[in-house]
């Protein structure tokens, strides 16, 4: 059991790490670029199979890591949904599109029934997390179920907003992985000194705030509305 975790959370991290360094190369190349498509499909990759790890981690590892079974599973179909979304537009309709909407409705159960619980304890936390914490993923799942409902609803859904659909849902994933990396369990990798300044907080704010830029161009008609090549 100890190799399987310690192997698992190796890949889980290195797989991580790559998902934030091509997610940071996917907001900084000119959008619907070869470059763009090319580290979107690397992200897509390594942030599904981290997330997929650190949803298994969770499971294993309960005790500790509970709530990243929930993280990991948000992670997952943040960016296969995103994925889909940027294929073509009839991919929201498939059967794949409507699993992804079910295992957020999961998700997001999940996620509001361990805060309740939580806050039922004397110290309001469970598995080592607080209410707030599990609120907080639960909010998030919750949206992302809302856009898959709207979006199944929808005979077809114009380009610009397909593609502010992928636009947030990748950058929600990558805020997740940012998060993990920056201010999770991967900030103890750096000096006290730095964990305590505060700067490791900056990455998921300029990933927030980059994710609203773009979503303004794109829904202004100002961004790229034009097909996505294959990805």
């Amino acid at each position: 059991m100890f190799t399987f975790v310690t192997l698992t959370t190796i890949a889980h991290v290195a797989s991580g790490a790559i998902a934030v360094l091509m997610g940071a190369i996917a907001l900084a190349v000119r959008k619907g670029a070869t470059n763009h498509v090319n580290a979107g499909r690397v992200f897509t990759i390594m942030m599904g199979l981290s997330s997929f790890l650190g949803a298994i981690l969770g499971l294993v590892k309960f005790e500790t890591f509970f709530i990243t079974f929930h993280a990991g599973v948000l992670g997952v179909t943040l960016v296969l949904s995103g994925w889909l979304l940027a294929r073509r537009p009839t991919k929201h309709r498939g059967t794949m599109f409507v699993s992804i909407a079910g295992v957020n409705l999961l998700n997001t159960a999940g996620l509001i029934a361990a805060g309740s619980c939580a806050l039922t304890l004397p110290e309001q936390t469970l598995r080592g997390f607080a209410a707030a914490d599990y609120f907080f993923l639960a909010g998030m799942a919750g949206v992302a179920l809302i856009n898959d409902i709207v979006a199944l609803l929808k005979k077809s859904l114009s380009n610009k907003h397909r593609i502010a659909q992928h636009v947030w849902r990748m950058c929600l994933g990558f805020f997740i992985a940012a998060g993990s990396a920056f201010t999770g369990p991967g900030a103890k990798a750096f000096p006290e000194l730095v964990r305590n300044s505060g700067v490791l907080s900056l990455p998921e704010l300029t990933i927030m705030l980059l994710m609203l830029f773009w979503l303004f161009r794109v829904l202004r008609g100002k961004g790229p509305q034009k097909h996505v090549p294959q990805v």
